[in-house]
C-alpha cells in the first residue's frame, strides 16, 4: 500500500512539474473548458433566480387559493385562442355562489377596470401627476381574508362601503411613491376618470417578479376599489377574475367543488370541456418547472459545447507531449516504471490540467453571477459549482486517455532511439 502510494505521489508531482515548465501552453489548452463552465454557472444561477422568483411570486398569493378565470391561467405564448376568447365571462354571483361551497373558506372577485371605452386607459391623477399605467380593480371587503395583500397603513375597506357605493380606495406602494412619495396617503384623493376616491389603506409593498419594471408588470402598482365603484368608472366591465381560499388541508377538495359547482352555473354539458379555468400556486409552479427542464437541456448542450472543445484541446497538447517527452518515457521504463505508471502520469496531467480549468472557470462565472444579480434574479445552485469542477476533471481524463494509452505502449528501446 505504501509503495502504491508513494508511486502515485511521484507521478503527481512529475504532472505538476510538466504543467508549471508549460504555463503558457497549458493556460491556452484549457480556455474551452473555463468558458463550458462559466456557461453551466450563469445559465443554471440564472434559471435558479428565475424559477425562486416566479415560485415566490405565486405562492405570494397564497398557497390555499384556487385561481378561476374564463380563459386558460397559466404561462401561455400567443393569443388566447377563439374558443377562449367566446367563452361567458365569470360574474359577481359566482363569485358569492363559491362561499357556499364545505371546502371553500372564502371567494373575492377581482373586475379589471385598467381600460376605459374603447381600450383606452384608466387615467389617475393627483396633485398635478396623472397617469395610466396603473393597474385598478374593484373587489370586496373579502381580499383581506385572501391575504394576498399585506396592509401597511390604514384600513381595508367596509362592506358598507361597497354597499353603499363609495369611492374609496386602497393603494399600493409603487402608487404611493408616484403621487405622496413624502407624506401619508391615508385621507388623501385620488381623481379615477373624473371621479374622487379617498385613501383609506396603503399596501405593502410586494416582491418584484424579474425585478419589476414598472405598469403592469409591478404588483404594487395597483389600486383597489369597491366592486361597484369599479363599475361606474366603466359600466360595461366584465373582465372579472375569482380567488377563492380553501379551508386548510382541503385543497384539491375545493377546487373539485368549486370546478362542479361553476360547471352547473355556466350549463357545462356532461362530457364536455370546462368553459372555465382554474390553477392554483403548485400547478402553475409545475408548469413553469416544465417549461424551464427544456431551457435546462439546452444548458446542457451549450455548456458541452465548450467542454467538448476544451476537451480536444487537450488531447491535442498530449498528444504533442507525448511526442516531445518520448525519449523521457524512453529513460522511465528503462529504470522499472511499469506502463501503469505512464498511464497515470499523463491522464493526472489531463486531469489537473482540466481541473484546474473548471476552478477558473468558476471563480469567473461565480463573479459574473454577482454582477448578474444587480440586474436580473440570479441564485447559484449547490449542485452547480461541483457539476462543473467534475464535469471539467472528467473531461480531461476521457479527452487524456488516448494519449496516455499511446505514451504507455511506447517501446523502451524505441522511444530511447528517438530523437
Amino acid at each position: 500500500m505504501k509503495v502504491a502510494t508513494s508511486r502515485f505521489l511521484e507521478n503527481l508531482r512529475m504532472a505538476f512539474d510538466t504543467l508549471r515548465s508549460n504555463k503558457l501552453r497549458s493556460f491556452l489548452t484549457i480556455i474551452g473548458v473555463v468558458v463550458g463552465v462559466i456557461t453551466v454557472m450563469l445559465i443554471s444561477s440564472i434559471i435558479s433566480g428565475i424559477t425562486m422568483a416566479v415560485e415566490e411570486q405565486v405562492k405570494s398569493f397564497g398557497t390555499r387559493s384556487i385561481f378561476i378565470y374564463k380563459m386558460d391561467i397559466g404561462i401561455r405564448f400567443g393569443r388566447p385562442s377563439r374558443e377562449e376568447r367566446m367563452r361567458p365571462d365569470l360574474t359577481l354571483e359566482d363569485a358569492l355562489a363559491l362561499r357556499v361551497l364545505p371546502d371553500v373558506e372564502t371567494s373575492v372577485p377581482f373586475l379589471n377596470v385598467s381600460s376605459g371605452f374603447f381600450g383606452n386607459r384608466t387615467v389617475v391623477s393627483s396633485k398635478g401627476k396623472q397617469t395610466s399605467n396603473i393597474q385598478l380593480s374593484g373587489t370586496l371587503p373579502e381580499i383581506e381574508k385572501a391575504e394576498t395583500e399585506v396592509l401597511l397603513e390604514g384600513r381595508w375597506f367596509t362592506q358598507a362601503e361597497v354597499d353603499n357605493r363609495k369611492d374609496v380606495a386602497l393603494i399600493g406602494a409603487t402608487v404611493k411613491e408616484t403621487f405622496f412619495p413624502f407624506e401619508s396617503p391615508i385621507g388623501q384623493t385620488l381623481d379615477i376618470n373624473g371621479r374622487e376616491f379617498l385613501i383609506v389603506g396603503l399596501l405593502e409593498k410586494k416582491a418584484q417578479l424579474l425585478g419589476g419594471g414598472g405598469g403592469n408588470n409591478d404588483e404594487s402598482n395597483t389600486i383597489y376599489m369597491p366592486f361597484h365603484s369599479a363599475q361606474r368608472i366603466k359600466p360595461n366591465a366584465d373582465d372579472i377574475f375569482i380567488m377563492a381560499v380553501a379551508r386548510p388541508g382541503r385543497l384539491q377538495e375545493a377546487r373539485d367543488q368549486v370546478e362542479d359547482l361553476l360547471r352547473v352555473r355556466r350549463q357545462v354539458q356532461f362530457g364536455e370541456k370546462n368553459n372555465f379555468s382554474t390553477a392554483t400556486a403548485d400547478t402553475i409552479i409545475d408548469q413553469f418547472q416544465s417549461i424551464i427542464a427544456s431551457t435546462a437541456i439546452a444548458m446542457v448542450v451549450i455548456s458541452s459545447i465548450g467542454l467538448l472543445i476544451g476537451g480536444i484541446g487537450v488531447m491535442n497538447i498530449m498528444l504533442v507531449s507525448v511526442t516531445e517527452r518520448t525519449r523521457e518515457i524512453g529513460i522511465r521504463k528503462a529504470i522499472g516504471a511499469k506502463q501503469s505508471d505512464i498511464l497515470l502520469q499523463f491522464l493526472i496531467e489531463a486531469g489537473t490540467l482540466t481541473g484546474f480549468g473548471g476552478l477558473l472557470g468558476l471563480a469567473i462565472g461565480w463573479l459574473l453571477t454577482l454582477l448578474v444579480a444587480l440586474v436580473f434574479p440570479s441564485y447559484v445552485p449547490y449542485w452547480a459549482p461541483p457539476l462543473g469542477f467534475f464535469a471539467s476533471v472528467g473531461i480531461g481524463l476521457v479527452f487524456g486517455l488516448f494519449p496516455a494509452w499511446k505514451a504507455a505502449r511506447l517501446d523502451p528501446i524505441e522511444a530511447l532511439r528517438y530523437e
